[in-house]
């Protein structure tokens, strides 16, 4: 077995484990802190989208970005789950 081989089916594999479960709870910390940004920096966004509506009372605009940065994190753990059965066969779902 080659060097490479024995890199890229084992080593890699294992190692990408955690850093796919940093990076799916890394995206809900990054949209909470694209508000922050935004509303110091003055850019426009989702997250200053949001602080206007609330400043307004615009339920319909609060209710539509809530529920799109809800799916958006569904879709990124959705993914991670599907890396993660790629990554390590052994886990099955069900």
């Amino acid at each position: 077995m080659t060097e490479y081989r024995v890199v890229t089916r084992h080593a890699f594999r294992n190692a990408a484990i955690p850093v796919v479960t940093v990076i799916g709870l890394s995206v809900a910390t990054l949209l909470g802190g694209s508000v922050i940004m935004e509303s110091i920096f003055g850019l426009p966004g989702l997250g200053r989208l949001m602080l206007e509506a609330i400043r307004e009372r615009e339920f319909e605009m609060i209710q539509s970005v809530v529920l799109l940065v809800g799916v958006f994190v569904m879709l990124v753990n959705l993914s991670v789950d599907l890396v993660y059965g790629f990554l390590n066969p052994q886990i099955r779902y069900g």
